[in-house]
């Protein structure tokens, strides 16, 4: 429906005509369990004469006033749009409409919880989905003030991105006492950041004070869940990146208060909304979690409160400057929790993690400049990725290397100052931090952020027969359709192995520019056992080693002192694997020996990950049953080994379990779930129980009985999703129609259990059980992409997509769908293409492995 799809050309149309001064909205959310009744008052300029639209996507629309005049509302709705003639200069339009709630993750969410039956509402509206609340402009450079006035049952909480006011209590004609709340007016803002959240959330209240304010701090969650909440930790680290961020960007907090809510059903990690901000009940921890997602937990805390300045002062004009909003609020999020917090190595986690994640997505067809071409709503939605997350974040890096850390940071001082309240494009940025730097950023620009893909760096290295230098120089090839060589700033380490440990002897710095960069330094020095291009991880692009510094990671896995230069490393040997230039048996036993005794926690989680993807997805079909049960049994032997309650210990329990098949010896993790041969240590909680649950299901050593007894047990929001997940893992054609008829043919199942059942169902050792649903699968996707929202309908398209059986065979029977369908929608035709690629990766992965000897 072109409605739905708002175009750049319409959105830039509609902002030449009209500029906004406030929205009035009223809702009542009493009216029903399925929809609630919302009215929106606009206070806007226009061009006179002129005609316009408002969007909104909801069960009807009642009425339209314009200017005092009734119109139609059964004429000028349509195509999720009101459409506005014959406008005035000043204008107030009245929009009565029924909104519908969601169970999607999108739009105003309805979550009934399990545990007491209560109502939990919250809202997500990035991108387009303010429009299913209330009728708006939705587009982010046409801001506006927004007040809110909410009727809703009187024992809730409602909380908006202003401070929540004192309820009225009213009844209304069947006599339930409600409550109505009345916001004050919010500050200028986009819509896609105002926020409702309602329902009986239990809180924990702090304040801090601000440059010029005492600011109010809220931390909400469901009343089922207050038991797990350590506000204690989440004050502490809010109140460490407030005072970092104003001072950091010269500029007080630009909210009147700030909460944060812990909602369910959640799609994302968190939302920015203004003063207002929404997270995944997941970082609630009702079980001991590994470190890694502790840290990964303050990392979103952080990057949410950065985009209070990057995304909501100042906004981006259009979606393609999305990256305005994620890149800077990753990079900000990431010195602030390096430079303030106790997770001093926040810069290594994010080489081993986000970094690894925008190699990933640069090297898929769908890849595009981080300064992306967003021609519609569509477009966008598609477009929340590695690139414009963690490649944005990782050039922002290397800039900060290129002009220095104060001319940069005074640049974003300026920028704000300039800036503030209103919307910018690339251009708005770069001519701040060309004025403090002194450099022509154009160029770089045009290079780093205007151009995709990624690079390779690779040492080409002559010594003579004593072992000394004569010849060095740091090679940059592109990737075929991506010709374009990039500057980098950039460290080489070198590295000698001394009694069993590769220390550092020297760090040179270094401009890397062109096909050829000559290391002059080098020359006529001894060579080190070990030579690390991009050394401490200051430059985008991935690394290569020479042939003796990867013979001395192959023999000397563990021998690094530090973790990041081990996480450059092992990630160079990764890449390798995953472009078939190592065997993914030979990554298997390079890693294996690593994870013994490593406390890293992101690390570790990383290289447990990329193990299981090695051995389920590239190594050869004649080998993986083999190498899986090395792994299997390795992993378990660490875990029996590994110090008793340690992370470690929990994160190889998990490993372990998550790789069972039928035949294999279940009797470790059988043990630890009825507690007959526990583990010293191991905290076996609800979430543990579940994995080792699943794990036993995997391995067709726990049926559907069992599964639907556990969930009995945990009957809640999250015991409900592992039960989907645990169900679909079974190894039966029942459990994976089920799983099928669940997440795939069904309309009314949650947006988190679709993707537990998804995590399940492609969950398999044997091939038969999800062959016959490869044609299925492709046959149904148009559909689902034109019937679904955008989040269920990427969540199937994903989720069940057959991975498991990445080989020749589906890679056939993928290409050709795209080869048959060139019209089908965009972000579809991208997301299976993505899928498609991941297994074109597989095969040459697999063809490697399968010519390697052993």
């Amino acid at each position: 429906m072109p409605g739905k799809n708002l175009t750049r050309e319409e959105a830039a149309e509609r902002a030449s005509l009209v500029t906004v001064d406030r929205h009035e909205i009223t809702l009542d959310l009493t009216t029903s369990e399925t929809t609630f009744a919302t009215t929106s008052t606009i206070h806007f300029t226009a061009k006179g004469g002129s005609a316009t639209f408002v969007d909104f996507i909801g069960e009807s629309v009642e009425s339209v006033e314009l200017n005092g005049t009734q119109l139609d509302a059964a004429a000028v709705f349509a195509d999720h749009r009101i459409r506005l003639d014959d406008l005035a200069e000043d204008n107030v339009v009245t929009i009565a409409a029924t909104g519908r709630y969601m169970n999607t993750g999108e739009g105003l969410h309805r979550f009934v919880d399990p545990v007491d039956g209560e109502v939990y509402l919250y809202t997500q509206f990035e991108v387009p989905d303010s429009r299913r609340m209330y009728p708006v402009f939705e587009q982010p450079d046409l801001k506006a003030s927004f007040t809110l006035t909410v009727t809703a049952p009187a024992h809730w909480q409602v909380i908006g991105n202003s401070p929540t006011p004192e309820p009225t209590l009213v009844q209304d004609a069947a006599g339930r006492d409600l409550a109505q709340w009345a916001f004050a007016p919010t500050e200028r803002m986009s819509s896609y950041i105002t926020a409702l959240v309602a329902g009986p959330y239990d809180v924990v209240r702090d304040s801090l004070t601000s440059r010029d304010k005492e600011v109010p701090l809220g931390i909400f969650c469901r009343k089922s869940l207050t038991q797990y909440l350590d506000a204690d930790n989440l004050f502490a680290l809010t109140k460490a990146g407030f005072a970092f961020f104003e001072e950091e960007f010269d500029r007080a907090y630009p909210f009147t208060k700030y909460d944060q809510v812990f909602t369910p059903e959640y799609n994302m990690g968190a939302m920015e909304n203004a003063g207002c901000v929404t997270f995944h009940e997941m970082y609630v921890f009702r079980s001991k979690v590994p470190d890694a997602l502790v840290e990964r937990r303050a990392l979103t805390v952080l990057h949410e409160l950065a985009h209070m300045w990057f995304g909501n002062l100042v906004t981006m004009k259009w979606w393609n400057d999305l990256w305005l909003n994620e890149s800077f609020a990753e990079w900000a999020s990431t010195t602030c929790q390096a430079e303030a917090t106790e997770w001093a190595d926040a810069w290594t986690t994010f080489c081993t993690h986000e970094k690894a994640w925008a190699y990933r997505q640069d090297q898929l067809s769908s890849t595009h400049p981080i300064v992306a071409p967003i021609r519609d709503l569509a477009d966008v939605e598609v477009n929340f990725d590695g690139i414009t997350y963690a490649k944005g974040a990782s050039v922002l890096k290397q800039l900060v290397a290129y002009v220095g850390r104060e001319p940069f940071r005074d640049g974003l001082r300026a920028y704000f100052a300039k800036h503030a309240w209103g919307n910018t494009t690339l251009d708005d940025l770069l001519d701040e931090l060309e004025a403090t730097s002194g450099r022509d950023l154009r160029a770089w620009s045009k290079l780093w952020l205007e151009t995709a893909g990624v690079n390779t760096l690779r040492p080409l290295v002559e010594v003579d027969d004593r072992g000394y230098y004569v010849d060095a120089v740091i090679e940059q090839t592109f990737a075929e359709g991506f010709e374009t060589l990039r500057p980098h700033r950039l460290a080489v380490g070198l590295y000698d192995l001394v009694d069993g440990v590769l220390q550092r002897r020297e760090r040179i710095e270094v401009d890397v520019d062109g096909e050829h960069t000559p290391l002059a330094q080098l020359v006529g020095q001894r060579q080190p056992d070990l030579l690390l291009l991009n050394d401490d991880d200051l430059t985008y692009a991935k690394l290569r080693l020479d042939e003796r510094s990867l013979a001395t990671l192959l023999a000397h896995p563990t021998a690094f002192a530090d973790s990041l230069p081990a996480s450059l490393a092992l990630a160079s040997a990764w890449d390798m694997t995953r472009d078939g230039e190592m065997a993914a048996r030979s990554y298997v036993e390079l890693v294996l020996p690593v994870l013994d005794g490593l406390s890293d926690s992101v690390l570790l989680r990383a290289l447990i990950g990329q193990v299981s993807t090695a051995v389920l997805t590239y190594s050869s079909p004649e080998h993986r049953e083999t190498t899986r049960q090395q792994v299997v049994a390795h992993l378990a032997e660490l875990a029996r080994r590994a110090a008793p309650g340690s992370d470690a210990q929990l994160q190889l329990v998990t490993g372990h379990a998550g790789l069972l098949a039928p035949g294999d010896d279940t009797a470790f993790v059988a043990g630890l779930l009825d507690g007959s041969a526990p583990l010293e240590g191991l905290a076996v909680d609800t979430d543990m129980r579940w994995t080792l649950l699943t794990g036993l299901a995997a391995a067709g050593e726990a049926d559907a009985d069992a599964v639907a007894t556990e969930a009995k047990g945990d009957n809640t929001a999250t015991g409900r999703e592992r039960a989907a997940r645990a169900a679909a893992s079974i190894p039966t054609a029942e459990a994976k129609e089920a799983a099928w008829q669940a997440g795939v043919v069904a309309t009314d199942t949650p947006n988190s259990v679709v993707d537990a059942h998804g995590l399940g169902f492609g969950r398999t050792a044997d091939p038969a059980l999800l062959t016959p649903f490869v044609q299925r699968y492709h046959d149904v996707l148009e559909e689902v992409w034109s019937a679904r929202t955008h989040a269920i309908a990427e969540g199937i398209v994903i989720g069940f997509y057959p991975m498991t059986l990445a080989g020749p065979e589906l890679l056939a029977t993928t290409q050709a769908w795209l080869d048959e369908h060139p019209d089908a929608p965009a972000g579809l035709r991208r997301t299976v293409a993505e899928s498609r690629d991941a297994v074109a990766r597989a095969v040459a992965a697999q063809e490697r492995d399968a010519d390697s000897v052993g």
